[in-house]
């Protein structure tokens, strides 16, 4: 009887703590270097996936098909708006200008 009691505890123990693990994993936010180079360089990464796709896509699919982050790929579509490159569509997709 004390051995289940103590299993028990044990199992209860560590779902306890896979959860304040992946509590922990969700709060951590990717870091992500603010400067014209590193910007420069998610804004060619956004243009190649949009030019490999050959279609409008939204911020999701350019993040995934571009391998970065969320906020990584709104830093490059800012630059390529800003240098006219890009024009957004009615579904709120970007494709190329």
């Amino acid at each position: 009887m004390a051995e289940k009691k103590t299993t028990k505890k044990a199992a209860e123990t560590k779902e306890v703590a896979e959860k304040k693990t992946t509590r922990k994993a969700a709060a951590v936010k990717a870091v992500v270097a603010v400067n014209a180079e590193n910007i420069g360089f998610k804004a060619g990464d956004v243009y190649q996936a949009l030019a490999a796709a050959e279609k409008a896509l939204s911020v999701k699919e350019i993040a995934k098909a571009a391998k970065i982050s969320d906020e990584e790929t709104l830093l490059g579509l800012g630059w390529l708006f800003k240098e006219g490159k890009l024009q957004s569509t009615e579904d709120n997709k970007i494709a190329l200008a």
